[in-house]
């Protein structure tokens, strides 16, 4: 691959298809205690607002095209000002990245109010806008006629893609099959009481993973959509959930997604890090695009990589840049723990700033960074039977193949 990420977006690499909108960011300031109570009627004062392109589009697309890889953009904005915004921050970062954003007239674009306070979690205010209306008819396939790979992000803030029951979800993710190109896809947590909330996701997957070679959601969102029961319960019990649940549970998940039909599940978890599961026979076009060594060195794997210490000025996006590093590891025909080593490190770099994608640096930087003898996290709970490979950075899980040969 040749990873410039310039040319014209007929030359991508990957298409990266999907939610879209615009991130409003205010700055919180340094030093107020008072500004992770957001308490009614009170006046929080802050600083500058960030504003940036937002949604897994943009902040996938944008984290790879950083790295060096080739992107082509498919998304849908209207011709409002957020809309409006939203082409002109993507030109200013590349102009081939406005191309395939389909725009509509007399719509409302996505926005998305980001309250990112120090020392809490950050909260949502989101307008869906056009990624509800989004289609098959807004991708230009024949733009990207040289794509090896379709990443899909956040079907569940995108109301076309799941009020079917994940019909028309399922038709994008088997086009990009039938031309060619692996694909991966990636979950977002609707809001409850919402009608994405109440739709039946675990049917829904059950149509979708056949045609997705690695899935790539978080702990949370695949416990609500799965295991409602079990989420439900954590969230009352006031525990950060990616922390309190057990290593055992995440395997149970994981294997039950790999039962769907996909070959490869990534399960986000924060800063607990990232943990992998791979079936013991790749799907045909996932195997055909990895020489006959990978292709064995990825079957039947169970790992997990703890994150990079790193100083956090913000976690938007953090999942989504993930993603992107772990997509160029697929590119690049990396190992499993070197792909997944570098997602986490790709991950670190994102939240040392604000915005989702401003941290991202070149690959070869990133790199250079985990070869220095970069810090890492615990993972925050006991793996009992794991094995820690010291020259990889990566717990080896007791499913895996190699652990057991």
């Amino acid at each position: 691959m040749t990873a410039n990420g310039n040319g014209t977006s007929e030359t991508a690499d990957v298409l990266v298809c999907g939610h879209i909108s615009v991130d409003i960011i205010p700055r919180f300031l340094p030093g107020d205690s008072d500004s992770g109570r957001m308490t009614p009627g009170s006046l929080i004062e802050v600083g500058e607002a960030e504003f940036s392109t937002g949604g897994a589009v943009s902040n996938t697309g944008i984290a790879l095209h950083r790295l060096g890889t080739r992107v082509r953009l498919a998304g849908k904005v209207s011709d409002d000002f957020f809309g409006s915004l939203t082409l002109k921050l993507l030109g200013d970062v590349h102009p081939a990245l406005t191309e395939g954003i389909a725009q509509a007239v007399g719509e409302t674009s996505s926005y998305t109010l980001v309250v990112n306070p120090p020392g809490t979690d950050r909260t949502f205010i989101h307008c869906p806008g056009t990624n509800d209306t989004f289609s098959a008819r807004d991708i230009a396939w024949d733009k990207c006629s040289a794509a090896r790979h379709f990443h899909f992000g956040y079907p569940p803030l995108m109301k076309g893609m799941y009020d079917d029951g994940g019909e028309r979800l399922t038709g994008l993710l088997q086009t990009a099959r039938e031309k060619g190109m692996t694909v991966s896809l990636d979950m977002a947590m609707p809001g409850k009481g919402t009608a994405a909330y109440a739709a039946d996701w675990a049917g829904l997957l059950a149509k979708a993973l056949p045609c997705v070679d690695v899935f790539m959601p978080s702990l949370e969102e695949m416990l609500m959509m799965v295991d409602r029961d079990l989420y439900e319960r954590t969230a009352l019990s006031g525990d950060e959930l990616c922390e309190s649940v057990s290593a055992e549970t995440i395997q149970a998940l994981a294997a039950s997604l790999l039962a769907m039909g996909c070959s490869i599940v990534v399960l986000k978890l924060g800063a607990s890090g990232l943990y992998m599961r791979t079936a013991a026979q790749l799907s045909p076009v996932l195997a055909g695009r990895l020489p006959a060594s990978t292709v064995a060195a990825w079957s039947d794997r169970e790992l997990w990589a703890p994150c990079f210490r790193t100083n956090v000025a913000g976690t938007t996006g953090a999942g989504d840049c993930t993603i992107a590093g772990f997509i160029q590891g697929l590119l690049l025909e990396l190992g499993p723990e070197d792909t997944m080593t570098s997602a986490v490190a790709v991950g670190a770099c994102s939240v040392e700033q604000l915005g989702a994608t401003s941290g991202i640096v070149p690959w070869d930087q990133v790199q250079a960074r985990i070869r220095s003898d970069w810090e890492r996290l615990p993972v925050g709970r006991p793996l009992a039977d794991w094995r820690w490979e010291e020259q990889a950075g990566i717990w080896t899980g007791p499913e895996d193949r190699r652990s057991n040969a």
